[in-house]
């Protein structure tokens, strides 16, 4: 490259880094937004620059993360600390709603999931307590008739009993 050629070239290059340099100074003093590309666009320059100048870049970066200056007359001023708290705090909801959010996919998931095994009929019946009660039901009924019916074998023995002996005395008799 030619000596005068490189000569120029860097003194545009410097040109430029002052315009971005005075951008950002710019910006922060009159609480303007900082992006990339707010800076390039105000200085006049493409965002490959910034991005090729990483200097530059991180200048613009960290301009970004200082809070803007306050106007005396501003009546709420905020602070790099309260804008932190409100990180934390911003943060520290994200995972609570996050839990929240993981225990109600369980929970629908069990739900769909009893419901397509109740649907399948692969499962027990729906109405198992109402199978339970008729099952005690029928076992008290059960034991209720057995016990009638040894009371009735007990009585028809009495009886053939009874008409045993009545049949021997008629027979000695006659």
């Amino acid at each position: 490259m030619i000596p005068a050629m490189r000569d120029g070239h860097q003194a545009d290059t410097e040109r430029r880094r002052q315009r971005v340099a005075t951008a950002v100074k710019n910006a922060a003093r009159n609480g303007t937004p900082i992006s990339v590309s707010a800076i390039a666009r105000q200085a006049g320059v493409d965002r490959s620059f910034l991005y090729r100048h990483r200097d530059l870049l991180e200048i613009v970066h960290a301009a970004e993360l200082e809070p803007a200056t306050q106007d005396p007359a501003d009546t709420s001023p905020v602070s790099r600390a309260s804008l932190q708290a409100d990180l934390a705090n911003a943060q520290a909801r994200n995972t609570r709603l996050a839990s929240r959010f993981q225990r109600l996919e369980k929970r629908l998931s069990q739900a769909l999931g009893t419901q397509a095994w109740q649907e399948s009929s692969l499962g027990a019946p729906a109405d198992i307590d109402e199978l339970q009660r008729k099952i005690t039901r029928l076992e008290q009924q059960n034991v209720h008739l057995t016990a009638s019916l040894e009371e009735a074998r007990s009585d028809l023995e009495a009886a053939r009993a009874a008409n045993r002996d009545l049949t021997k005395t008629l027979n000695q008799r006659a």
